[in-house]
């Protein structure tokens, strides 16, 4: 199972490395408010500030990753992930940056959907995900006195 701190480099790298991957800055404006990619770029820069000059291979992961290169977010999230493990100030700012970045998030125009069922009724708005219902049921044996 992966550490934690693994899990939130890997994500922190991710979101940060939108501003490269999307295609232009409206498809990430679709994404997020302004506040939010606003937010995604201080990220983005401090982990540049972090990495860079650490060594010709970080450079080029770096390099590429601005470019758009997916190959290069996995070794980001490496390096990134030794850089939180030594300096858990650097990486508690950046795990609150990220939840920040995380509440810009728009709402999708994601479809109203009803399901009716029995005479049970649910609608939920779906906008990438799952949504998964159903009733509860606990079965308990007599009390014991």
């Amino acid at each position: 199972m992966t550490d934690p701190v693994t899990m939130a480099a890997v994500g922190i790298a991710t979101l940060a490395f939108q501003k490269f991957v999307e295609a232009g800055a409206g498809e990430l404006a679709k994404k997020f408010t302004d506040a939010g990619v606003e937010k995604i770029d201080v990220l983005w820069q401090k982990i540049r500030e972090k990495l860079w000059g650490q060594s010709p291979q970080v450079n080029d992961a770096l390099i590429l990753a601005e470019g758009g290169d997916d190959a290069a977010l996995d070794r980001i999230a490496s390096y990134l992930n030794v850089e939180m493990d030594k300096d858990e100030v650097f990486a508690q700012e950046l795990q609150q940056l990220a939840h920040e970045i995380t509440l810009t998030q728009k709402q999708g125009d994601g479809s109203q959907i009803q399901n009716n069922f029995g005479g049970t009724n649910f609608q939920n708005q779906i906008s990438g995900g799952t949504v998964n219902q159903g009733t509860i049921n606990i079965n308990q044996g007599p009390s014991k006195a």
